[in-house]
């Protein structure tokens, strides 16, 4: 696998190495030695996956320590735009966010450590994304940041009046006013000590 660096240390993409033939495709959509040795040990404990049609965005969403969530996200069907926002505060790169397209065709996953918000809004008539938790859902520990916020300028490539979102993702704090945002300077992962 290859490893894309983005303009958020941490933030990396994995470009998996893909065998063709007139069969079809293979690859190896996660090896826990190459992902040690090229991006950090994890542990991943949950996979998730979820269906969207076009115009859903959700996000910008995070869980709270000691609930952190590390992400591993690809796309197996269709083509979203994928959003991890930097919500440590005292970071060099505090609200600022790496935006990557993941579809079916690139295989591309994205890596979205603990301390940033994430989000994806779906570009094509529907998408079926998987990922990787290194921590369990604990609906308590929930946190966001709107995702419309004018200081993170995210633009989610679908018209305004075709976005689609929960109720809940309706009524988040812009990132200047959320009452629970990481610290750069705190371990993150102090189970891997």
């Amino acid at each position: 696998m290859e490893i894309i660096k983005t303009n958020i240390d941490d933030v990396v993409l994995i470009q998996p190495r893909l065998f063709n033939d007139s069969r079809g495709y293979f690859f190896e959509s996660y090896s826990q030695r190459a992902f040690f040795e090229k991006v950090r040990p994890i542990n991943f404990v949950q996979d998730n996956e979820s269906k969207s049609s076009y115009g859903v965005l959700r996000g910008l969403h995070f869980q709270k320590m000691p609930y952190a969530q590390s992400k591993l996200v690809r796309v197996i069907k269709g083509a979203v735009l994928d959003v991890a926002v930097d919500i440590r505060k005292g970071s060099p790169t505090f609200g600022q966010h790496v935006a990557v397209e993941l579809t079916e065709e690139n295989h591309l996953q994205m890596f979205i450590p603990k301390g940033f918000a994430h989000g994806f809004s779906v570009l094509s008539d529907e998408a079926v994304m998987q990922y990787k938790c290194d921590n369990f859902y604990h609906p308590e520990s929930e946190g966001a940041v709107a995702w419309n916020d004018p200081d993170l300028r995210v633009d989610w490539r679908i018209p305004a009046e075709n976005i689609i979102l929960s109720e809940k993702d309706r009524h988040h704090n812009r990132l200047k006013d959320a009452p629970y945002l990481f610290n750069y300077n705190e371990n993150l992962y102090p189970e891997l000590k």
